[in-house]
């Protein structure tokens, strides 16, 4: 089966939660936006009824809140729109690291990022961070560039640091190390193994875990899992990317995060409903409460 017919067969929505948990890091522009008609994503207005049907179906099964995450000036004024429609939402803006590096403006793009980081509705500055996998060596200098002027605007503006680190995670806590991180930094869709994960929880630093910590493959993440401090643990969909297990390769929603949230509890040996307030309650502190 191709990719794109996977991200067309839609899973069924799984048991709701016994207690609402918030999909910390989703891009909602993507979920709502894929058109099974040409197998692309397409643009979609924030307070579309597809946008509230996603919303909604993931209320539905416990995940009562989203934060919206952007990945360039676009996306991240689409999720500021998004917030200012539906309250459910709030807003993470960025130049995603794989952006960064193509860029020929990409001082005035930052400056496009720290207007919009002041909206009220914005709770994080992000995702930034850094990416050795896609962009390469080549692009190095300008991610680096991005992620040290959003380091300062999360500081600036006293928002949650959120990370993209992927085949990076020397080069991220040097840059951080050297620049002073902000009070609050989470480290999205978290890659790293158990001695990174050690290296981050000794920062205080938030580690956020998405669908791929089920997969078969995946055992250094399960891990890394383990020695994460019960208070420093997010979870998050990534949506529409990381579909967790048995859905692997289909199309992610925010309304599949209790898969994931289940899987972590039953792994960690956690009580399902206090792990879900304690995840709950790690996502108050980190983003605040809305």
């Amino acid at each position: 089966m191709s990719k794109r017919s996977n991200y067309e067969d839609r899973p069924a929505a799984p048991e709701p939660l016994p207690v609402p948990v918030p999909d910390n890091h989703t891009h909602l522009d993507f979920v709502a936006g894929w058109n099974p008609g040409t197998g692309a994503y397409t643009a979609t207005d924030p307070a579309s009824a597809a946008v509230t049907s996603e919303l909604d179906a993931a209320a539905a099964v416990g995940v009562d809140r989203v934060v919206q995450v952007g990945t360039d000036v676009a996306s991240s004024r689409w999720a500021v729109e998004l917030a200012e429609s539906d309250d459910r939402v709030r807003a993470a803006v960025a130049l995603h690291p794989n952006e960064a590096p193509k860029l020929d403006d990409l001082d005035a793009q930052l400056a496009e990022i720290d207007k919009l980081a002041q909206h009220p509705l914005v709770v994080a500055l992000g995702e930034t961070g850094m990416d050795s996998f896609r962009t390469g060596p080549e692009g190095t200098r300008a991610q680096e560039h991005s992620l040290r002027q959003h380091i300062a605007l999360a500081k600036t503006h006293r928002r949650a640091l959120m990370i993209h680190d992927r085949e990076s995670h020397d080069d991220v806590l040097r840059v951080l190390d050297d620049e002073g991180a902000p009070d609050t930094v989470v480290m999205h869709c978290f890659s790293g193994d158990a001695a990174f994960a050690a290296e981050c929880a000794r920062r205080g630093y938030h580690m956020s875990f998405a669908g791929n910590v089920s997969f078969k493959n995946a055992p250094g993440l399960r891990e890394a899992a383990a020695a994460c401090p019960p208070d420093l643990m997010l979870v998050e969909t990534d949506a529409p990317f990381m579909a967790p297990v048995p859905h692997r390769g289909r199309r992610n929603g925010p309304y599949l995060m209790p898969t994931t949230v289940r899987f972590l509890a039953a792994h960690l040996e956690r009580d399902l409903e206090a792990f879900c307030s304690v995840i709950a309650a790690n996502t108050r502190r980190v983003y605040g409460s809305w």
